[in-house]
Protein backbone atom coordinates (compact mmCIF):
# COMPACT_ATOMS: atom_id res chain seq x y z
CA UNK A 1 0.00 0.00 0.00
CA UNK A 2 1.27 3.47 -0.84
CA UNK A 3 2.04 5.60 2.18
CA UNK A 4 2.02 8.94 0.37
CA UNK A 5 -1.30 10.77 0.44
CA UNK A 6 -3.13 10.92 -2.86
CA UNK A 7 -4.33 14.35 -3.79
CA UNK A 8 -6.40 15.41 -6.75
CA UNK A 9 -3.89 15.72 -9.59
CA UNK A 10 -5.88 18.65 -10.97
CA UNK A 11 -6.81 19.15 -14.58
CA UNK A 12 -4.24 17.25 -16.59
CA UNK A 13 -3.93 17.28 -20.34
CA UNK A 14 -2.12 14.60 -22.32
CA UNK A 15 -0.70 15.26 -25.76
CA UNK A 16 1.89 13.88 -28.12
CA UNK A 17 5.22 15.69 -28.01
CA UNK A 18 6.51 17.65 -30.98
CA UNK A 19 9.97 18.81 -32.06
CA UNK A 20 9.52 22.14 -30.25
CA UNK A 21 9.05 20.25 -26.96
CA UNK A 22 12.44 18.50 -27.03
CA UNK A 23 14.39 20.95 -24.79
CA UNK A 24 11.67 20.99 -22.10
CA UNK A 25 11.42 17.18 -22.16
CA UNK A 26 15.19 16.72 -21.80
CA UNK A 27 15.16 19.09 -18.82
CA UNK A 28 12.20 17.26 -17.23
CA UNK A 29 13.75 13.79 -17.57
CA UNK A 30 17.11 15.01 -16.30
CA UNK A 31 15.52 16.76 -13.30
CA UNK A 32 13.57 13.64 -12.31
CA UNK A 33 16.54 11.27 -12.28
CA UNK A 34 19.94 12.93 -12.11
CA UNK A 35 21.75 15.67 -10.29
CA UNK A 36 20.86 17.63 -7.19
CA UNK A 37 17.42 18.68 -8.47
CA UNK A 38 16.38 15.02 -8.68
CA UNK A 39 17.03 14.51 -4.97
CA UNK A 40 13.83 16.47 -4.20
CA UNK A 41 11.83 13.53 -5.56
CA UNK A 42 11.91 9.84 -4.75
CA UNK A 43 12.75 8.58 -8.27
CA UNK A 44 16.29 9.94 -8.25
CA UNK A 45 19.09 7.77 -9.61
CA UNK A 46 21.73 10.26 -8.45
CA UNK A 47 23.31 7.79 -5.99
CA UNK A 48 23.85 5.13 -8.64
CA UNK A 49 24.35 7.12 -11.85
CA UNK A 50 25.82 10.51 -12.65
CA UNK A 51 25.81 12.41 -15.92
CA UNK A 52 23.00 12.61 -18.40
CA UNK A 53 19.79 10.56 -18.35
CA UNK A 54 18.79 11.52 -21.89
CA UNK A 55 19.72 13.96 -24.62
CA UNK A 56 17.92 15.83 -27.42
CA UNK A 57 18.76 13.15 -30.00
CA UNK A 58 17.19 10.36 -27.91
CA UNK A 59 14.04 12.40 -27.19
CA UNK A 60 13.74 13.41 -30.84
CA UNK A 61 14.16 9.76 -31.86
CA UNK A 62 11.27 8.69 -29.61
CA UNK A 63 9.05 11.45 -31.04
CA UNK A 64 9.85 10.59 -34.66
CA UNK A 65 9.98 6.77 -34.55
CA UNK A 66 7.14 4.88 -36.23
CA UNK A 67 4.90 3.17 -33.68
CA UNK A 68 6.17 5.42 -30.89
CA UNK A 69 4.57 8.18 -28.86
CA UNK A 70 6.06 10.50 -26.28
CA UNK A 71 3.16 11.69 -24.15
CA UNK A 72 3.46 15.03 -22.45
CA UNK A 73 1.40 15.65 -19.33
CA UNK A 74 0.57 19.26 -18.59
CA UNK A 75 -1.29 21.04 -15.83
CA UNK A 76 -2.40 24.59 -16.55
CA UNK A 77 -0.10 24.63 -19.59
CA UNK A 78 3.01 23.62 -17.60
CA UNK A 79 4.85 20.36 -18.30
CA UNK A 80 4.66 18.13 -15.20
CA UNK A 81 5.41 14.66 -16.60
CA UNK A 82 6.05 12.54 -19.67
CA UNK A 83 6.20 8.92 -20.78
CA UNK A 84 7.12 6.96 -23.86
CA UNK A 85 4.89 4.34 -25.46
CA UNK A 86 6.21 2.09 -28.20
CA UNK A 87 4.14 -0.45 -30.13
CA UNK A 88 5.81 -3.89 -30.22
CA UNK A 89 3.28 -6.33 -31.67
CA UNK A 90 0.79 -7.36 -28.99
CA UNK A 91 2.87 -5.52 -26.37
CA UNK A 92 3.62 -1.87 -25.69
CA UNK A 93 6.87 -0.69 -24.17
CA UNK A 94 6.61 1.97 -21.44
CA UNK A 95 9.66 4.12 -20.85
CA UNK A 96 11.10 7.60 -20.34
CA UNK A 97 8.64 8.08 -17.48
CA UNK A 98 9.43 11.27 -15.62
CA UNK A 99 7.48 13.37 -13.11
CA UNK A 100 8.78 16.71 -11.86
CA UNK A 101 10.43 16.07 -8.47
CA UNK A 102 8.15 18.56 -6.66
CA UNK A 103 5.10 16.69 -8.04
CA UNK A 104 6.24 13.20 -6.97
CA UNK A 105 4.65 11.22 -4.18
CA UNK A 106 1.14 12.65 -4.46
CA UNK A 107 -0.58 10.24 -6.84
CA UNK A 108 0.23 11.83 -10.20
CA UNK A 109 2.30 8.83 -11.36
CA UNK A 110 -0.63 6.46 -10.80
CA UNK A 111 -2.87 8.62 -12.99
CA UNK A 112 -0.27 8.84 -15.74
CA UNK A 113 0.55 5.13 -15.90
CA UNK A 114 -3.17 4.27 -15.97
CA UNK A 115 -3.68 6.70 -18.87
CA UNK A 116 -0.65 5.26 -20.70
CA UNK A 117 -2.04 1.73 -20.33
CA UNK A 118 -5.47 2.86 -21.56
CA UNK A 119 -3.94 4.68 -24.54
CA UNK A 120 -1.81 1.66 -25.51
CA UNK A 121 -4.81 -0.69 -25.32
CA UNK A 122 -7.09 1.62 -27.30
CA UNK A 123 -4.54 2.80 -29.87
CA UNK A 124 -2.79 -0.49 -30.62
CA UNK A 125 -4.98 -3.18 -29.06
CA UNK A 126 -2.02 -4.49 -27.07
CA UNK A 127 -2.42 -7.23 -24.47
CA UNK A 128 0.49 -6.30 -22.22
CA UNK A 129 2.86 -3.53 -21.22
CA UNK A 130 6.60 -4.01 -20.70
CA UNK A 131 9.29 -1.84 -19.21
CA UNK A 132 12.83 -2.14 -17.98
CA UNK A 133 13.97 -0.83 -14.61
CA UNK A 134 17.45 -0.80 -13.12
CA UNK A 135 17.37 -3.94 -10.99
CA UNK A 136 18.79 -2.30 -7.84
CA UNK A 137 15.92 0.23 -7.77
CA UNK A 138 13.89 -1.84 -5.28
CA UNK A 139 11.60 1.01 -4.16
CA UNK A 140 10.73 1.90 -7.75
CA UNK A 141 10.16 -1.74 -8.70
CA UNK A 142 7.88 -2.13 -5.67
CA UNK A 143 5.88 0.90 -6.85
CA UNK A 144 5.37 -0.74 -10.25
CA UNK A 145 4.44 -4.03 -8.59
CA UNK A 146 1.68 -2.21 -6.71
CA UNK A 147 0.42 -1.08 -10.14
CA UNK A 148 0.18 -4.72 -11.32
CA UNK A 149 3.59 -5.18 -12.96
CA UNK A 150 5.55 -8.30 -12.21
CA UNK A 151 9.24 -9.00 -12.20
CA UNK A 152 10.37 -11.50 -14.83
CA UNK A 153 13.93 -12.06 -13.66
CA UNK A 154 15.06 -11.34 -17.24
CA UNK A 155 18.09 -9.09 -17.02
CA UNK A 156 19.86 -7.06 -19.69
CA UNK A 157 23.36 -5.79 -18.95
CA UNK A 158 23.78 -2.10 -18.22
CA UNK A 159 25.75 -0.42 -21.05
CA UNK A 160 28.88 0.35 -19.04
CA UNK A 161 31.21 2.70 -20.89
CA UNK A 162 28.43 4.40 -22.88
CA UNK A 163 28.02 7.77 -21.16
CA UNK A 164 24.77 8.43 -23.07
CA UNK A 165 23.20 6.29 -20.32
CA UNK A 166 25.07 7.95 -17.48
CA UNK A 167 28.19 7.29 -15.47
CA UNK A 168 27.65 4.30 -13.16
CA UNK A 169 28.65 4.69 -9.51
CA UNK A 170 28.53 0.94 -8.86
CA UNK A 171 29.37 -2.22 -10.81
CA UNK A 172 26.20 -4.29 -10.30
CA UNK A 173 23.71 -2.50 -12.56
CA UNK A 174 21.40 -4.33 -14.97
CA UNK A 175 17.95 -3.71 -16.44
CA UNK A 176 15.14 -6.02 -15.33
CA UNK A 177 12.10 -6.60 -17.53
CA UNK A 178 8.74 -5.95 -15.83
CA UNK A 179 5.44 -6.89 -17.49
CA UNK A 180 1.75 -6.30 -16.91
CA UNK A 181 -1.19 -8.11 -18.48
CA UNK A 182 -3.54 -5.42 -19.79
CA UNK A 183 -6.41 -7.85 -20.50
CA UNK A 184 -7.25 -8.30 -16.81
CA UNK A 185 -9.65 -5.96 -15.05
Amino acid sequence: MDTAPTRDPGQLTFRDAAEADVPALVDLVQSAYRGDASRAGWTTEAAILEGQRTDPEEVRGVIEAPGSRLLMVERDGALVACCQLEHRGDTAYFGMFAVRPAEQGAGLGKVIIAEAERAARETWGVRSMQMTVISVREELIAWYERRGYRRTGKLTPFPYGDERFGIPQRDDLAFELLVKDLTEG
